[in-house]
């Protein structure tokens, strides 16, 4: 399960940011989590729960907002929507999707004391 390791990343970063921005607990956590990544966020939100005891976010809420997939059409030269990786063109079927956002995780926001 990678979203342990991905869990601990993002707990690394919290502690760092911590110490250099001189606070002391994180209230909330703003994931943006894209709809093609590889990232299962009922999964991410476990692991969150599960190793945030010790650290600065100790009871944090984490908020998770999804990101839909994009992709450029290079048959039909349109932006489009797709549900996962290797879908077919929306609009004309094509396979030559360049995938453009939804693939990414990101921190968002923290709400600190």
């Amino acid at each position: 399960m990678h979203e342990m390791a991905l869990t601990e990343g993002i707990l690394r970063l919290l502690e760092e940011q911590a110490t250099t921005q001189r606070f002391h607990h994180v209230r909330t956590v703003w994931l943006e989590i894209g709809e093609l990544s590889t990232v299962d966020p009922e999964a991410l939100r476990f692991c969150f729960e599960a190793i945030r005891s010790g650290t600065v976010a100790e009871g944090a809420a984490l908020e998770i907002i999804r990101t839909p997939g994009q992709a450029y059409c290079m048959d039909c030269a349109n932006a489009v929507h797709v549900g996962q990786r290797y879908d077919p063109c929306p609009d004309c079927g094509g396979d030559s999707l360049q995938v453009t956002g939804g693939d990414e995780m990101r921190v968002k926001e923290v709400e600190v004391e």
